[in-house]
């Protein structure tokens, strides 16, 4: 049978698609981990048309492998294996673009003047929403009230999350759309921050934001894809080729889905199920879902929730805090609730992932996980302590004797060094941000950044883990730099023991033969460089599955 010109033409055009091509990167300075943590270097790296790897070596070595491969000469920059975050927020992210971005405003009068310009240039918004404040930086001594709010906006609500994410400070509106007045109890694990005769001043801590949370409209299908869009093209851009999205619900399960059905998913995501009510019962029916649309997503946690933040004083301390001691924070739920929904994920066959802040919040998580994992026998879940911010010293060896992963977030220390000494005092605080304690004791960590609360940028949290200073450079000589990490024990954290804590070290990770094809290349060599540098890094291309999904112009 005869072939058109044209169709000929078409047949040649698509297989001349790089996406489909086994493609070699030449001329590299490669640095990836082999199998047992190691730092290997390489010059080239092959893969096949799937996007897996081939070989990793010299450009002899892969050109055997592969000798009819398309070449791509990265002349002398710096190849990664891509980067992994293990604990975000991924359409949080992504919602940050469309409200008031309160990080930057250094006062309060900064702030409301931001609230106002945005509700003067969107005056159509049904409601104001916003993210960053912190009023620590502020130097306010006390939170904001709704009042100040009600200054600038009084026609609309407005919602307003605070930099760690537990807790909200809103304007009088948004209080009588709740129903919230000095009659309002305090929810479980929750509080209503009032005034000396009871009345209610605006700020929402923890279990309280949800009283407000309910009465904000869903998103639309379109509002929600729209957010995506826009968390994944930030992703791509800082070099993170797979995240542990820390908490949904079914509605974001079906979008995740449908992306990864479509090759949308430029970013892989290892989701955690948001609590064991009714999200759960609805996902967990066929089980958990360890690998879907090879290896881009993947549905096998659950996310709960201890207590609430050290910033709002919601962690919960086993003493008072230091600077406040008529509290102790809060627990979200008492001892055995806490056990039941651990008890139901555990016993459905997931990985149970738990926000604990304060020691007396991994405590309480600490002696449950003591109680179910030899019960139902599954340390090899890999179950997981969300941040283990502040632990009591004697229950840090607890976490290797149980086979806990800690999944910490370097920038937290940085962030926080402002306050969480004030809060805690000078003993607990030695049992704080402590990844040396648990490196040394062979505790592998899984580090990620919280984004939105902090920077998605990776090579930041490689600054902190390694130089305990902000991106300032603030405190010299490092905040209690006994705790750092060495660049190798960082780079490892955000790459293979990060896949590690998602039982992903075998598909990503390192960029070895069988594995995908997930790889960066940045501007500088970052095991050459001063440490101060790290946070500086520029990535040039990411690379996920074998196909090129950001590059810098």
């Amino acid at each position: 049978m005869e072939i058109s010109m044209r169709t000929t033409l078409l047949i040649a055009a698509a297989l001349a698609l790089p996406a489909h091509a086994d493609t070699i990167i030449d001329r590299a300075n490669g640095y990836t981990l082999n199998a047992a943590g190691q730092l290997q270097r390489f010059t080239s790296l092959a893969f096949d048309d799937l996007g897996r790897i081939v070989a990793v070596g010299s450009e002899a070595e892969t050109a055997a492998a592969l000798p009819k491969a398309e070449h791509i000469d990265v002349q002398g920059k710096t190849v990664l294996p891509g980067l992994i975050d293990a604990h975000g927020h991924v359409f949080e992210l992504g919602e940050i673009a469309s409200g008031v971005e309160l990080y930057s405003p250094g006062s309060l009068n900064a702030a409301v003047r931001a609230v106002a310009d945005f509700a003067r240039s969107h005056p159509k918004k049904a409601w104001i929403i916003g993210f960053g404040w912190n009023q620590e930086i502020w130097k306010l001594g006390r939170f904001p009230t709704a009042a100040e709010l009600d200054a600038v906006v009084n026609d609309r609500p407005v919602l307003l999350h605070r930099v760690d994410g537990h807790a909200v400070w809103v304007n009088t509106k948004a209080l009588e759309m709740a129903g919230i007045d000095r009659n309002t109890r305090d929810p479980a694990g929750g509080k209503i921050e009032r005034d000396a005769s009871g009345k209610p001043t605006g700020v929402l801590v923890d279990a309280a934001m949800e009283l407000v949370n309910k009465v904000v409209p869903l998103p639309t299908p379109a509002e929600a894809r729209a957010t995506l869009d826009v968390a994944l093209s930030q992703l791509a851009k800082v070099g993170l080729t797979s995240v542990h999205d820390a908490g949904i619900k079914v509605v974001q399960d079906d979008i995740y889905r449908d992306y990864a059905d479509h090759g949308k998913l430029t970013t892989r995501v290892y989701a955690m199920i948001g609590d064991t009510a009714g999200d759960f019962d609805e996902l967990s029916k066929d089980g958990p879902l360890k690998s879907y649309a090879n290896d881009v997503y993947a549905l096998a946690a659950v996310k709960l929730y201890s207590d609430g933040a050290l910033g709002s004083r919601g962690a919960a301390l086993l003493a008072p805090y230091t600077d406040m001691p008529s509290t102790k924070g809060l627990l979200f739920y008492p001892d055995a609730e806490m056990r039941a929904k651990m008890n139901k994920a555990m016993k459905a066959g997931y990985q149970v992932n738990i926000h604990a802040i304060g020691d007396a919040g991994n405590r309480q998580i600490l002696d449950a996980y003591a109680q179910l994992i030899p019960q139902y026998k599954n340390v090899a879940l890999r179950h997981r302590v969300e941040h283990a911010q502040v632990v009591a010293l004697e229950d840090i060896p607890r976490f290797k004797q149980l086979g806990l992963i800690p999944s910490m977030q370097p920038t937290h220390a940085t962030s926080d060094q402002n306050m969480a000494e004030q809060r805690v005092g000078h003993e607990r605080i030695k049992g704080a941000y402590a990844w040396r304690s648990f490196l040394d004791q062979g505790s592998k960590i899984a580090c990620g950044s919280d984004f939105p609360i902090e920077s998605p940028n990776p090579f930041e949290g490689l600054h902190a883990a390694v130089t305990r200073q902000n991106n300032a450079g603030v405190p010299a000589g490092g905040w209690y730099k006994n705790q750092a990490m060495t660049l190798n024990e960082a780079f490892r954290c955000f790459t293979l023991d990060a896949a590690y804590a998602a039982h992903q070290e075998n598909v990503i990770g390192s960029l070895e033969p069988g594995k995908w094809a997930d790889f960066i290349v940045v501007d500088r060599d970052i095991f050459k460089i001063a440490p101060e540098q790290l946070g500086k890094t520029t990535v040039l291309q990411t690379w996920m599955g074998g196909k090129r999904v950001y590059s810098r112009k």
